[in-house]
């Protein structure tokens, strides 16, 4: 699968934009050749009524953190633009259809045809029958790190759903092999990973590593000892 595509995700005051609950948070990565690029998108919006608890636990969102942020008719241009004609991939893509066309809706604009939206959750429950499908559970199949997320948030989970729609299509040397030279600089910008909270555990006993150290230093300025300098510079 070749060409521009976004990656994209909400976050809601509720689970039903039929019911009057609205959108918060928007989150958008582009992908080129389905490796993302490094341009994404986060918005915070004003959903103009109260937040459900159960919403504010799982994000962290609150109406207060809300009320000066930009009503979603203020922000509907530049969430449009960013899509431009490309589709859309969203993880059970109804639910963010269904938000984003009636947010549309309500300030006059025309929905988004569903042909445009691609659902990985349907992807990976036809790729793995029988298999928990959330996002959280195809991270841990593709062992894809949760590790910088504490809350639910459109812009880092838009981030792990790049990985998994790319490992869904191969990973991530597919990818480098439909880039080449002439598509997104052969980049694959991957979101940003904080360091491991405690160190691993050395995996060498010391004996060895003293065994190591001998064989290096027998060698004529080996490669070993600039990396191993560059590393603690």
């Amino acid at each position: 699968m070749t060409g521009r595509q976004v990656i994209f995700d909400t976050e809601t005051t509720g689970l039903h934009h039929d019911q009057g609950h609205r959108i918060t948070e928007i989150g958008c990565v582009e992908l080129i050749d389905l490796a993302p690029t490094g341009r994404d998108l986060r918005l915070l919006v004003n959903p103009e009524r109260e937040i459900d608890a159960e919403a504010e636990a799982i994000t962290g969102l609150t109406t207060a953190m809300l009320r000066d942020k930009p009503k979603f008719a203020a922000i509907a241009d530049q969430v449009l633009a960013f899509f431009a004609d490309s589709p859309i991939v969203a993880h059970n893509a109804s639910f963010d259809m269904g938000f984003i066309n009636m947010e549309l809706r309500r300030c006059g604009r025309e929905p988004l045809p569903a042909a445009r939206f691609l659902d990985s959750a349907a992807m990976a429950r036809e790729k793995f029958p029988g298999s928990p499908a959330s996002l959280d559970a195809l991270c841990k199949r593709f062992n894809i790190s949760l590790d910088n997320r504490t809350k639910h948030g459109a812009l880092i989970d838009s981030y792990l759903l790049a990985e998994v729609w790319l490992e869904l299509h191969g990973g991530r040397e597919q990818a480098l092999g439909l880039l080449g030279e002439a598509r997104a600089g052969g980049v694959v910008a991957f979101a940003p990973r904080p360091p491991r909270p405690q160190a691993l555990a050395p995996r060498i006993s010391e004996a060895e590593a003293q065994a190591h150290a001998r064989f290096v230093s027998e060698l004529k300025d080996p490669v070993w000892s600039r990396v191993a300098a560059a590393s603690k510079s």
